[in-house]
């Protein structure tokens, strides 16, 4: 079976994050229904845990960043992980207001919790609605991130 973790998430936002039905609040029933729809619980369990986290850094008070317009420097294992086209669209919905600075690492950071080799294009612009979803203030930026998630269509340049 090829699914991963961002298919896990991706299930779990289509089915619970944008619905009007809330997931099952007991974590067995809910893992016992991913498991149903066919996704291994090794996978299962990473992609709640990965949640758990995201939740967790969420809570946590972030100081603002001294500058705004600041440039950010990649390491090494960030560029093998994050191609070309990620780091773009990274930058675009920055330079776009859709990710702030402390979003963008938010982002970030979860895209090298994955337990993928590569992360794509497209599970980057799913882990961008998923740190979104939940940040007051942001509902707009969550708005148009989900037209782009959801749009087959090219919709910006880097």
């Amino acid at each position: 079976m090829t699914d991963t973790m961002v298919d896990v998430l991706i299930y779990l936002y289509e089915n619970y994050m944008d619905g009007e039905t809330p997931p099952p609040t007991d974590q067995n029933t809910l893992m016992e229904e991913l498991s149903m729809a066919g996704f291994p619980n090794v996978v299962v369990e990473k992609a709640i845990q990965w949640l758990d986290e995201l939740a967790l850094m969420q809570m946590e008070p972030n100081a603002k960043p001294s500058r705004l317009n600041a440039m950010r420097i990649y390491t090494d294992e960030e560029k093998q992980r994050l191609d070309q086209d990620c780091r773009g669209l990274l930058l675009f919905l920055e330079q776009n207001e859709m990710l702030d600075p402390i979003s963008r690492e938010t982002v970030i950071e979860r895209a090298m919790a994955l337990d993928t080799g590569l992360v794509g294009e497209d599970e980057l612009k799913w882990i961008v609605l998923l740190v979104l979803m939940n940040q007051p203030g942001q509902e707009l930026a969550f708005a148009r991130m989900e037209d782009l998630v959801y749009s087959d269509e090219l919709a910006y340049l880097h």
